[in-house]
């Protein structure tokens, strides 16, 4: 076993033995046109634990960060409000850090990655414009939370994820919520592969969020992206990425072009490494 493969193995052993405990369970699934509250603390609170039956200090600990990602501009649509507020980021946390689960930072989950900040998974997935019945495409799946709130905006989702433990804990847990009642994570399809490479058989997709960061943007990828379809991704040098919304455009001789723009304005937002066997 090779020093990578060994150190893979026991954050694996690490990691699952971490996995946050289930918490609660939901009474009955919500249909897409029924919100939380969202102008009052106690309402929203009162509300999400009689429809999610979930808890009240992760509740307000969620209320309380959704009012600064709305105050910082990083979340701005009502159905992706609505996405931030219903999905439980506590559920996807480690157990060592189920009371940091809405802090503004990243968090880390094991095997060398980590849960991407809330107002950056806020600002990226807003800024793709997912509409009901949008085919999304996830590289990275990494914590799953990206997914789950992804599924709380569109039925069609797909999420690749490079390492096959944290594929299976994932996987594991969408299957855990789903039984508890999380039935919108039941639109989530998943599989161990290589991120780099999309996946070809489900393409094209109307939006693709990759939640690791490159210094290209890989071309299997914009194939697979359709016309007028947006891809977000982080781009540049290991730690020091520019997020990057490449929209893909086709014209009236049917020739392709993309169009790209930082949704910082050129602040540098670091992200874990994308890694896979284009780099061999």
């Amino acid at each position: 076993m090779n020093r990578r493969h060994f150190l893979l193995a026991s954050a694996s052993a690490l990691a699952f033995a971490n996995i946050s405990p289930a918490r609660a369970n939901v009474p009955a699934p919500l249909s897409p046109d029924v919100s939380p509250p969202m102008s009052d603390r106690e309402a929203f609170v009162s509300w999400m634990q009689k429809n999610r039956g979930e808890d009240a200090g992760y509740l307000g600990q969620r209320f309380d960060r959704f009012l600064q990602l709305v105050s910082h501009q990083d979340l701005w649509d009502e159905a992706d409000k609505r996405a931030y507020l219903l999905t439980p980021r506590e559920e996807f946390v480690t157990a060592e850090n189920l009371s940091r689960a809405y802090e503004w930072h990243h968090l880390n989950i094991g095997f060398g990655v980590t849960i991407t900040g809330p107002h950056t998974v806020a600002r990226m997935t807003n800024t793709l414009g997912i509409k009901r019945g949008d085919k999304v495409l996830e590289i990275g799946t990494g914590s799953g939370y990206q997914s789950a709130y992804l599924s709380n905006l569109t039925d069609k989702i797909w999420s690749i994820e490079i390492i096959p433990a944290l594929a299976r804990r994932t996987r594991a847990l969408y299957d855990s919520l789903i039984a508890r009642g999380y039935s919108e994570y039941s639109v989530i399809n998943t599989k161990n592969a290589d991120g780099y490479y999309g996946w070809e058989e489900a393409a094209p997709f109307d939006k693709i969020i990759v939640t690791c960061g490159i210094d290209h943007i890989p071309p299997p990828l914009l194939q697979q992206i359709s016309p007028r379809g947006i891809m977000v991704i982080p781009v540049g040098p290991p730690g020091a990425q520019h997020v990057i919304k490449a929209v893909k455009q086709k014209a009236a001789d049917g020739t392709m072009s993309v169009t790209r723009s930082d949704i910082y304005g050129g602040a540098i937002i670091p992200f874990v490494p994308f890694t896979g066997g284009h780099q061999t």
